[in-house]
């Protein structure tokens, strides 16, 4: 069994932003596979499975918020008799230009605060990740909250679409290959064309 999280932040204010990107591709494998959401208070968050690339796969999006996502993840996993390797955590990086894709297999938090959490409760960094890149504020790079926090302009979520359904099949590859062969696959995959400066 694979469990795939989507990390973002419960509610409508939230979405439509940067930190809940993760939400949006958990979403879009769901409706990929014509899997429902069912709420589950005692994994605190929303559950779905189906076959995904070939394989049975657990869908969760905590709803814990953000900085406790751990809370939510490593319960279900530990449940389902998941290993870690056996996990797949999707979320936003801002020190990844938007609309690039990064998977990575262990590592640190990067400073991503859900993230961090799932390293705690699951007790190891050694899961797979898949960061999708939202970009910072170019203008000042103090306003990290603001900005992950900040609805997407209409430019911005042209590109988001656009990955969003990119994270769906690099996910698939992940789950039906290895991560190593989606690395290989998807690291250099980027929405928007580079620039000279690139």
């Amino acid at each position: 069994m694979k469990v795939i999280a989507g990390l973002g932040n419960p509610g409508a204010q939230y979405a439509n932003t940067p930190h809940s990107i993760g939400f949006e591709v958990a979403n879009a494998i769901a409706q990929e596979i014509g899997a429902t959401w069912q709420a589950s208070a005692s994994f605190k968050g929303e559950l779905a499975s189906g076959l995904f690339a070939g394989q049975k796969v657990l869908l969760l999006k905590p709803m814990t918020f953000m900085n406790l996502s751990g809370d939510s993840v490593a319960p279900v996993v530990r449940y389902h008799n998941a290993t870690p390797a056996d996990l797949l955590v999707i979320s936003d990086d801002i020190d990844l230009p938007v609309g690039r894709l990064r998977i990575r297999v262990g590592g640190s938090a990067g400073g991503h605060n859900g993230l961090k959490s799932v390293i705690e409760r699951v007790g190891t960094p050694l899961f797979t990740r898949l960061r999708l890149g939202v970009g910072r504020d170019a203008r000042d790079r103090a306003q990290v909250i603001g900005h992950v926090l900040g609805k997407f302009d209409p430019a911005s979520r042209t590109v988001m679409d656009e990955v969003v359904k990119a994270a769906v099949q690099a996910a698939a590859a992940i789950v039906s290959t290895t991560p190593q062969a989606a690395m290989n696959a998807w690291n250099g995959w980027s929405a928007v064309p580079p620039t000279p400066h690139d």
